[in-house]
């Protein structure tokens, strides 16, 4: 199963945390797990190279783990509205979307919010 934490302080999401495979299916075969895959990438890649948020990620392939703080979605460390808004948009945004998938799969993916200071993550 891919268990999957969302940080959040109040109503703003600004990174998440993501374990496991899936075990949808086989090893390369696995549509679940590809689909998490490729919506991590593209909101890794959005926040740092679209929206050139300063987002601190870490990978590690064998165990299913990624990690990303997006400090740039909160006030207290970036004075650019519209950037908070779209980094903090998107990230909500894939929140959103995970939670629509776990109606289906939920024997699969697990989605859940920590409220937690981004200095505790």
């Amino acid at each position: 199963m891919t268990r999957i934490t969302f940080f959040k302080q109040g109503d703003i999401y600004y990174g998440f945390e993501e374990h496991g495979h899936t075990g949808y299916g086989d090893s390369g075969e696995d549509i679940l797990c590809s689909a998490i895959s490729a919506m991590t990438m593209l909101v890794i890649n959005a926040l740092e190279i679209s929206y050139q948020s300063d987002v601190s990620y870490s990978f590690s392939d064998e165990g299913g783990e990624i990690k990303l703080v997006a400090k740039d979605a909160l006030p207290k460390y970036c004075g650019d509205e519209i950037k908070q808004y779209a980094v903090a948009g998107l990230i909500g945004a894939y929140f959103y979307q995970l939670m629509d998938l776990t109606e289906e799969y939920y024997d699969y993916l697990s989605v859940t919010e920590k409220e937690i200071s981004p200095e505790k993550v």
